[in-house]
């Protein structure tokens, strides 16, 4: 089974009584990196379990439980991209494997819909992230929650629901998953060793499972650089930056970004920080002089930038942009 993280203690009693009666599709939404995928098929699991019925969840020992656990149950599909099922590695003609949920992959469900249950119970489909669907994709779904098989389940788990058809969302039962409190995110991340549970679990934007994935070591690292250079805006050397950033992942640099100016904006309005906790003092100084007008100019851009991001051609070019514009609003 997979984790069973502390912070979805109530989603899990939600689940046990919405198994009684499951509905023929149900959407898991909520923010990335709270393991809204590990409950997903946590649920899946259980919904094909011999002996669920004594537990809150899957057993964990029956021969149905074992076979989902080895990926071969009969009864049970998952759609994801191809680049999540091939872990970044290329496809034998040499393609990177693609980032969208395709047409082609919804249509392959047509003989599993079609046929009745291995074991005479029920059957799931998870498909994760379901905004992966590309359009064909999506119409090709909402085909069978139209007319939904007996006894199948489709469960789509999302972080980003606005992005599915609204005929798709009206077909299913919406969850929308607890969101972890601070003091259950620090204890789990401690448990898993982080060394900096406050600093990793601001950076990730308070998701837990990002954060035990990515701890940042205090005084090192791309992001740490990036950082240094921000807090001095009138000695940044715009070239050495992106030169040191253009191996990294453009959305998540414009992530950082767009952490450091919410904290900016944050402390002129309210005197508060969300991502930076421990540079309240540099960021107060930092924003004195600076008219707020110009911070929210910085917010909007940096949210055009995001949808950019993964279309710029050039990298260093792309990231030189945004840290000059940066410098040119901090100094007026």
């Amino acid at each position: 089974m997979k984790d069973i993280y502390p912070w979805q203690k109530k989603d899990i009693r939600r689940l046990h009584e919405l198994r009684k009666r499951p509905p023929n599709a149900v959407l898991f939404k909520g923010t990335k990196g709270i393991g809204k995928f590990d409950l997903a098929m946590n649920f899946a699991q259980s919904l094909l379990c011999q002996n669920a019925e004594r537990f809150e969840l899957a057993c964990g020992s029956c021969s149905s439980c074992r076979w989902f656990e080895q990926e071969s149950h009969p009864d049970f599909r998952l759609l994801q991209p191809e680049e999540s099922s091939r872990n970044g590695e290329e496809t034998e003609t040499g393609k990177k494997p693609s980032k969208q949920i395709s047409v082609d992959q919804v249509r392959a469900l047509a003989d599993f819909v079609g046929m009745s249950a291995h074991q005479g119970g029920k059957r799931v489909v998870v498909i994760y992230p379901a905004e992966a669907m590309n359009a064909n994709a999506a119409n090709a779904l909402l085909k069978n929650l139209e007319e939904p098989p007996q006894d199948l389940l489709f469960i789509l788990v999302s972080h980003k629901p606005q992005q599915l058809l609204p005929t798709i969302l009206s077909r299913c039962i919406s969850l929308a998953l607890t969101a972890p409190d601070t003091e259950n995110s620090m204890n789990w991340l401690k448990d898993r060793g982080v060394k900096h549970p406050a600093e990793a679990l601001a950076a990730s934007g308070y998701s837990p499972l990002q954060a035990a994935q990515s701890d940042p070591q205090l005084g090192s690292g791309e992001r740490d650089k990036l950082l240094r250079a921000l807090r001095l805006p009138a000695s940044m050397d715009v070239f050495a930056i992106a030169e040191t950033l253009h191996k990294i992942e453009q959305i998540l640099v414009v992530q950082w970004l767009q952490q450091w100016c919410y904290d900016l904006v944050s402390m002129k309005l309210s005197g508060r920080l969300r991502y930076h906790p421990g540079e309240e003092a540099t960021i107060r100084i930092l924003v004195e002089p600076v008219d707020t007008l110009r911070l929210t100019r910085m917010q909007k851009l940096l949210q055009t930038a995001k949808l950019e991001a993964r279309h710029t051609l050039n990298t260093k070019l792309f990231f030189e942009s945004l840290l000059f514009v940066y410098r040119r609003l901090m100094l007026g």
